[in-house]
């Protein structure tokens, strides 16, 4: 799910608080471990804004991994053809 890094951050470019995060990440799918929380994983164009995500995250202690070749690398793979039309 597409889930823009501006959104962790608070008018004054600092992340929201621990539990308007957690809020977030759950309107997302995120659970905390307590909740059953399973393998998270973020990935961008380039791995960068992901970078932020994780450590988002992690503010809330939930571990994630980054998939750092990210979209550009797996896009790259002549394997894998892209979904097309209105319901990909």
């Amino acid at each position: 799910m597409s889930s823009p890094t501006t959104e962790n951050l608070g008018a004054d470019g600092r992340f929201l608080d621990p539990e308007a995060l957690k809020a977030r990440f759950a309107r997302l799918g995120v659970q905390i471990a307590a909740d059953g929380a399973g393998p998270v994983g973020a990935y961008c164009g380039s791995g960068v804004t992901a970078a932020h995500q994780i450590l988002a995250l992690a503010t809330i202690g939930i571990d994630a991994a980054l998939f750092p070749g990210s979209w550009s690398q797996y896009a790259s793979d002549p394997t894998r053809t892209p979904a097309t039309g209105q319901r990909p």
